[in-house]
C-alpha cells in the first residue's frame, strides 16, 4: 500500500472512532426493547445503521476492496442458496396435500381450501371439468397473482422473487404428484393428523427461508409486517375457522371436524418451523473494556436495540458489561457469532420463547 493509501486510511480510521464515540454515547440509554429510549427508535437506529455501512464502505474504498457490484452479486449467491430449500418446504407442502389430505377429501384452509372448493363446485355442479382432472395446483396461482402483486410493491424485492419460484414449485409439484384412490392409513385421524403436520413443516420451511407459500401465508406476512403482532399460523387458523363455517354448510359435520384438525396441526408445525415468530433474550457477559466496536455492529445490521449494564462479578470483583438484547430465534446465531468476534471469552445466555411488549420489530422476511 503507498503513502497516499496510508495517509487515506488515517483519516477514515479518525472518522470512524468519532462516529464510534458519538454511538457510545447514545448505547449508554440503549433498551432492549426500546420502549423509551432513542437508540431504538427508527431515526436513531437508521443513523447506527447509516453509520456503520458508511464505515465499512469507507474501509474498503481504502484498500481498493469489494463494489456495489461485488455485493450484489455475493447478495444473489447467498439468496440462491436457499431455492434448493424452498423447493424442498414446497415438495413436501404439495405432497402432504396430495398424498394425505385429499384422499380423505378433505380440504385445506386458506387459497388452497378455496382452491379445492372451486374444483369441487366446477367438477360435482358445474360438470365442466373431468372428475379425474386436477386443476387445484393451477387455481392456486391464478388466486395468488393479486396478493404477488401487492407483495411486488410493499415487500423487498428477494422475498418477492423467492415467494414467486415456491408459488410456482408448489404449482409444478401438485400436477406432477400422483394422488392416491385410497388413504395411506386406514386411520382417518391418523391421516388427517400427519397431513397437518407435513403440509405445517413445508410452510415453514419455505417461510424460513424468507419466502412464502402463497395464500394467507403471504397476506399474513404483510399484515404483520405492518402491525408486528400475532403469527403467520395464528393469523390462518382464524381465517380457516371462517373458510370451515362455509364447508359447514356444504358438506356434512364429521368432514368440517377433521378439516379443523388438520389446520390445528398445520398451523403448530408452521409455527415451530418458522423461528422468526420466537423471541428470545441474549444476555452477553463481557470483560472488554470497551464494547462500542461489538455494539455497534449489532445494532446496525441487525436493527435491535441494546441496554448495557455495568457489572461487577462476585469472586474476582472486576468490572463486567453486560448487554441485554431481544431478537427472534432466527438471529440468536448471528449474534452469537458477532460477539464471539470481538470477545471469544464471553459469556452467552439464550432464553427463547419470551415475550416482549413494546417497540420490538417482528422481522419476517
Amino acid at each position: 500500500m503507498n503513502p497516499s493509501t496510508d495517509h487515506s486510511t488515517g483519516e477514515i480510521r479518525e472518522k470512524n472512532a468519532g462516529a464510534n464515540a458519538e454511538i457510545t454515547e447514545s448505547a449508554e440509554t440503549g433498551g432492549a426493547t426500546g420502549t423509551d429510549s432513542p437508540l431504538t427508535s427508527e431515526d436513531n437506529i437508521a443513523q447506527i445503521q447509516e453509520q456503520v455501512l458508511e464505515a465499512e464502505q469507507a474501509a474498503k474504498d481504502s484498500e481498493n476492496i469489494g463494489s456495489i457490484g461485488h455485493i450484489n452479486q455475493e447478495a444473489v449467491v447467498q439468496e440462491s442458496l436457499k431455492l434448493p430449500i424452498i423447493l424442498i418446504g414446497s415438495l413436501i407442502y404439495s405432497f402432504g396435500i396430495n398424498v394425505f389430505l385429499k384422499p380423505l377429501h378433505l380440504y385445506s384452509g386458506g387459497f388452497m381450501g378455496m382452491c379445492q372448493l372451486i374444483q369441487t363446485l366446477l367438477q360435482d355442479y358445474v360438470h365442466i371439468i373431468p372428475k379425474n382432472a386436477d386443476i387445484t395446483g393451477i387455481l392456486y396461482w391464478i388466486l395468488n397473482a393479486p396478493a404477488l402483486a401487492y407483495a411486488y410493491k410493499k415487500m423487498r424485492r428477494r422475498f418477492f422473487y423467492k415467494s414467486i419460484f415456491s408459488v410456482s414449485a408448489i404449482t409444478v409439484a401438485m400436477a406432477m404428484i400422483p394422488i392416491p384412490t385410497e388413504p395411506i392409513l386406514s386411520d382417518f385421524l391418523g391421516n388427517a393428523i400427519i397431513a397437518g403436520l407435513v403440509c405445517g413443516t413445508g410452510i415453514g420451511v419455505i417461510l424460513r427461508m424468507g419466502a412464502a407459500d402463497g395464500g394467507l401465508d403471504l397476506v399474513g406476512m404483510i399484515v404483520i409486517s405492518l402491525r408486528g403482532k400475532s403469527s403467520v399460523g395464528q393469523l390462518g387458523m382464524y381465517v380457516n375457522l371462517c373458510l370451515y363455517a362455509i364447508y359447514l354448510f356444504l358438506f356434512d359435520v364429521q368432514t368440517v371436524i377433521y378439516c379443523i384438525i388438520y389446520s390445528f396441526f398445520s398451523s403448530f408445525a408452521c409455527d415451530r418451523m418458522h423461528t422468526q415468530n420466537i423471541n428470545a433474550q441474549i444476555l452477553v457477559i463481557s470483560s472488554l473494556k470497551d464494547t462500542t466496536a461489538m455494539e455497534v455492529e449489532i445494532m446496525g445490521k441487525l436493527n435491535r436495540g441494546i441496554t448495557r449494564i455495568h457489572a461487577e462479578g462476585a469472586f474476582t470483583n472486576e468490572e463486567r458489561k453486560v448487554l441485554l438484547i431481544m431478537v427472534s430465534k432466527y438471529e440468536v446465531n448471528r449474534v452469537r457469532g458477532m460477539v464471539k468476534r470481538h470477545d471469544p471469552r464471553a459469556f452467552i445466555i439464550v432464553n427463547e420463547g419470551v415475550n416482549v411488549d413494546g417497540h420490538f420489530i417482528k422481522k419476517l422476511t
